[in-house]
C-alpha cells in the first residue's frame, strides 16, 4: 500500500476555500451556498449519544416528570387562552420558571426568541439569528436555549414551556433517528441533570397556537 507520508503535499487550487473574490463571483451561487450550509452551526444526527441508549432514555427513567398540555380541538380557542392566562398568573411561585419561545423565518433568515421568567419577573431574553435552517430546527433550538437557562437556576423545581410548535417538542422525546437529534440530545441531557437534582423537579409543555397571540 502507498505510504501517505510519501505523497506530495499539494492542495487543489480549485477548492472553494482558495478561490479569489473574482472567481467566487463567477462561480455558481448555489455552489458557494452549499459549501456555506455544510459548515453551518446546526449539526443534525447524534444517534450514538448516550441519551439514546436503550433502557437509558429519559422516557424509561423519568416518565412521570414531564407532561404535555395540548389544545383540545373540540374546545373553543378562548378556553385554552384562559387556561394559559391562569397559568401565567399562577407563575408567581419563586421555584417556577416560565419559558416562552417563538421562531420565524423571513428571507431565509431564522429569528429565534426565548423569554424566561421567574416569579413572573423577566429573567433573560435570548435572541438568535441563523440561515439555512428549517422552522422546526429554529423552534427546537429556541427551546434548547430557554430550557438551558431555566435548568441552570438552582432554586427552580418546575419549568413551564409555552410554544406554538408542539410537534418540535415531541421530537425531543423521539429516540429514533431524525434530523433534530443533536438538539434533542442536548435538551435531554439538561433535563436529566435537572430531574436528578430533586425528586419533585418537573417540566410541562403547553401548546399555544399562533392565533392566540
Amino acid at each position: 500500500m502507498d505510504n501517505p507520508s510519501h505523497r506530495p503535499n499539494s492542495s487543489n487550487p480549485y477548492i472553494i476555500g482558495s478561490l479569489t473574490n473574482c472567481q467566487r463571483n463567477i462561480a455558481k451561487g448555489h455552489i458557494i451556498n452549499s459549501k456555506t450550509k455544510s459548515h453551518g452551526i446546526f449539526p443534525s444526527f447524534a444517534s450514538l449519544h448516550q441519551e439514546f441508549i436503550p433502557g437509558q432514555h429519559i422516557l424509561d427513567i423519568f416518565s412521570d416528570r414531564f407532561s404535555f398540555n395540548l389544545v383540545d380541538k373540540k374546545e373553543k380557542d378562548n378556553i385554552h387562552a384562559q387556561e394559559l392566562d391562569n397559568l401565567v398568573l399562577s407563575n408567581f411561585i419563586p421555584s417556577s420558571a416560565l419559558v416562552v419561545t417563538d421562531a420565524s423565518i423571513k428571507d431565509n433568515i431564522a429569528t429565534s426568541i426565548a423569554h424566561v421568567y421567574q416569579a413572573n419577573s423577566p429573567l433573560i431574553k435570548i435572541v438568535h439569528h441563523a440561515v439555512f435552517v428549517t422552522s422546526s430546527e429554529a423552534e427546537l433550538f429556541t427551546m434548547r436555549c430557554g430550557i438551558n437557562q431555566a435548568c441552570n437556576k438552582n432554586n427552580i423545581s418546575k419549568i413551564v414551556v409555552i410554544t406554538d410548535s408542539i410537534h418540535s417538542v415531541k421530537c425531543i422525546f423521539d429516540s429514533s433517528s431524525h434530523l433534530l437529534q443533536s438538539h434533542s440530545a442536548a435538551i435531554l441531557s439538561e433535563l436529566r441533570l435537572f430531574f436528578n437534582k430533586r425528586q419533585d423537579n418537573s417540566i410541562e409543555f403547553w401548546e399555544c397556537p399562533s392565533c392566540l397571540k
